[in-house]
């Protein structure tokens, strides 16, 4: 627990009711969507602006007590457990649209609005925020940005830090620090705004956000894509790009993937397939039309099994949920579900599932594959049980070398989850020492008492490179 002194001194920041230390409120703080995972904090805080979060990290600052921040704790990476206790600050009743500016399509938020509620407002308006990540419906803006989270879109419009122009944030000193703003353009000094962007929580608490909008498109069409043959699917990935043609959405499903969401979602979708993409172009009616009959003539030329275009935006909807649902899916098969993601060169995708596959036979474990295949961000899913420390620790083998497997074909660790707790052992493989060494001073300049998120981004060991067998 902490010092009395200091509970009094947060709870008249924010008023009695919005500080808790009672077991309720820290054990529903002690965890996020990683499995497996639990720290307990010693307080929870709701601060209701940003002047609050100043005062409370500047009494914080003088303690040297640990602050996590949070939003609805969808995080995959660990990233919101408080393994080191303090102080856990979530910020959902910092929820608000400051303003909607329409001459210079920008908005400018709290942290602690709901990303589909945000992006909901911002469509009945006439515009567009394209950012969509799978945990949308509960994920909040600022989480968001904490991870520069990506979504289905992600290969034609960009991640979160693509539309994050501007930032307000409070030091871990108390300090308010303002980057960026309304503006296309902006050289002053090192670019603040993108360095906080997907930090993790680790260098500041943002508490404003300004977002760039673009205007929304006129047309989609939506088309799913079956393959027997997994390299097929590949090859259509890699051909449609090399056709100089962008697709909104561009999904793969691998063939476990498949019947678990069918199961769920009953769409009919055939279970023999080894893989199904999930295309969607959108923009200008011909242009659409244009795309999408010459991205059904590669996959036919790639030997697609079938190729059905939506006939309707509800079956399309319907088709882009299912897509949404696979992780709800495989998570209905056992009782422990560690989603992971890891990104190769699109051009390597099929490599990568056969290798993915390859490594989960090694390890006698369950791994279902499905991802963003434009862009090459693959999401292996195993499904366990924690309860069975044996099996737990063969998954965790299983995925080591998946990421060594990654960072062989020339991808990386984590290409949206973040680094967190989960990826810190295996950050020195992606960026080497000197890059965790610059990482680390980045941290010190910021942070230079270590209270913001501590023990996240950086292991205290870098876990042993392994040794792949490839007979």
């Amino acid at each position: 627990m902490l010092d009395q002194a200091l509970s009094r001194q947060l709870r008249r920041i924010v008023g009695e009711t919005h500080y808790r230390d009672d077991q309720e409120a820290l054990v529903a703080h002690s965890y996020d969507g990683t499995p497996m995972l639990q720290s307990l904090p010693d307080g929870v805080i709701y601060p209701e602006n940003t002047l609050q979060v100043a005062e409370i990290m500047k009494e914080l600052a003088a303690h040297r007590v640990p602050l996590v921040t949070r939003g609805s704790g969808s995080n995959l990476c660990g990233g919101t457990v408080p393994v080191q206790g303090g102080v856990v600050m979530v910020m959902h009743r910092m929820n608000r649209i400051l303003d909607i500016d329409l001459e210079n399509l920008t908005a400018v938020v709290q942290p602690g609005i709901i990303t589909a509620e945000f992006i909901s407002h911002i469509e009945s308006l006439g515009l567009f925020y394209p950012p969509d990540p799978s945990s949308m419906r509960i994920s909040t803006i600022g989480g968001n940005i904490a991870e520069c989270s990506g979504g289905l879109r992600g290969l034609k419009y960009g991640t979160t830090k693509d539309y994050v122009i501007g930032l307000e944030a409070v030091l871990a000193s108390g300090e308010i620090i303002r980057t960026g703003g309304k503006l296309m353009k902006d050289v002053a000094g090192y670019d603040l705004t993108k360095l906080l962007v997907g930090s993790e929580g680790t260098l500041a608490v943002i508490t404003e956000a300004t977002l760039k909008l673009v205007p929304p498109p006129k047309s989609k069409k939506t088309m799913l894509a079956m393959y027997k043959d997994l390299y097929g699917a590949a090859r259509t990935v890699s051909r449609i790009i090399e056709a100089k043609i962008i697709p909104a959405t561009l999904e793969f499903m691998d063939n476990p993937t498949i019947r678990v969401v069918d199961d769920f979602a009953k769409l009919g979708l055939p279970r023999d397939m080894e893989a199904i993409l999930l295309i969607e172009q959108d923009g200008d009616p011909e242009p659409v039309e244009r795309d999408m009959d010459r991205i059904r003539e590669i996959c036919e030329s790639e030997r697609a099994d079938r190729v059905e275009v939506a006939q309707s935006r509800e079956h399309a909807e319907k088709l882009l949920t299912a897509r949404r649902s696979a992780f709800t899916a495989l998570a209905r098969l056992r009782p422990t579900t560690i989603l992971e993601d890891a990104t190769v060169p699109r051009s390597r995708i099929a490599d990568m599932v056969l290798r993915i596959n390859d490594i989960a036979r090694k390890y006698d474990v369950s791994i279902a594959t499905f991802g963003h295949a434009g862009d090459g961000n693959l999401h292996p899913t195993a499904t366990t049980d924690a309860r069975d420390p044996e099996e737990v620790h063969r998954v965790e083998q299983a995925f080591e070398e998946i990421f060594e497997a990654a960072i062989e074909m020339g991808g990386t660790i984590t290409g949206e989850h973040g680094v967190g707790l989960v990826k810190a052992p295996f950050l020195e493989w992606k960026i080497g020492r000197a890059g965790v060494d610059v990482m680390r001073g980045i941290k010190q300049a910021f942070d230079p008492h270590n209270l913001l998120n501590p023990g996240k981004m950086f292991a205290k060991e870098t876990r042993k490179r392994v040794v792949i067998n490839r007979g």
